[in-house]
């Protein structure tokens, strides 16, 4: 079992090479990104808000929401403290792929949840899964079974606090969302 309660630094490193799955449909965590209630970027920093709801409850829930009004991004609140998450930002795909191919209509596994929205819409979920528990089915969330190889730079898709290395992946993957770029 992973440790939910570590800091979101350490828990989006350990769930590097887990499997995580919903409804059966999932693979290998390949990419993660943390963020903390101190942090200029995350949903938290202001404070609860009906939408951020989520990462102020219990450690193991989803936090689900809404990217630019397009995609749904999926996140597990973690954290000694209230307001800290990991974004589960890609996978690799190893369960369920005909239903993944389906729901992305396409059929290049790398591409099928390299990114936080893609992954979603493969994985079937939405603002139906928002708080719910991803320690108990449907959701399923095993660690990786050996050490790992991680690689970790700045994360990417936001405006605030970039310089963060908070950003963490499976060294040598073809599933990220994007290349990582060296630290500075």
């Amino acid at each position: 079992m992973i440790d939910l309660t570590r800091p979101s630094q350490q828990v989006a490193r350990d769930l590097i090479g887990a499997l995580l799955t919903f409804d059966g449909v999932g693979g290998v965590v390949v990419e993660t990104e943390a963020y903390d209630i101190d942090d200029p970027a995350s949903h938290a920093f202001s404070g609860p808000t009906p939408r951020n709801a989520p990462m102020f409850g219990p450690v193991g829930r989803a936090y689900v929401y809404r990217s630019y009004g397009l995609h749904w991004c999926l996140n597990i609140v973690c954290g000694p403290n209230p307001g800290a998450a990991v974004l589960f930002r890609a996978l690799e795909p190893t369960v369920g792929l005909d239903r993944m191919i389906a729901r992305r209509g396409l059929t290049d596994i790398r591409r099928l949840t390299a990114g936080p929205g893609r992954l979603c819409q493969a994985l079937g979920i939405g603002t139906a899964q928002n708080a719910m528990p991803m320690t108990d089915p449907p959701f399923h969330l095993e660690p990786a079974p050996a050490q790992v190889a991680v690689i970790e730079g700045p994360r990417i898709g936001i405006t605030k606090a970039v310089e963060q290395p908070w950003r963490f992946g499976l060294a040598g993957s073809p599933f990220l969302s994007r290349p990582f770029k060296p630290l500075t």
